[in-house]
């Protein structure tokens, strides 16, 4: 794979299983917002932002959030510019 080129996600990728919702709080999980950060961001109760994120790594069989960077660096589909 070339230095900024995104691997092509295969159709059957747990990546495609995610809602925009789970991408969403996905790039900012990554970025390294706290579950409150992404709540406030996201408009979402606490507990609503984490319930988005851990079903977002459940998805991906993430067990941890280190290895659910790695993930998203590897395959290069995250962080997306997030818009204000």
């Amino acid at each position: 794979m070339q230095e900024g080129r995104a691997r092509t996600l295969h159709p059957n990728s747990p990546f495609q299983l995610l809602s925009d919702c789970e991408r969403e709080v996905m790039s900012l999980v990554v970025t390294g917002m706290l579950n409150k950060q992404i709540a406030g961001e996201r408009k979402l109760s606490e507990v609503t932002g984490k319930d988005h994120r851990d079903k977002l790594m459940e998805k991906l069989g993430a067990k941890s959030l280190p290895e659910l960077v790695r993930m998203v660096n590897v395959l290069g589909v995250a962080p997306r510019g997030i818009e204000r």
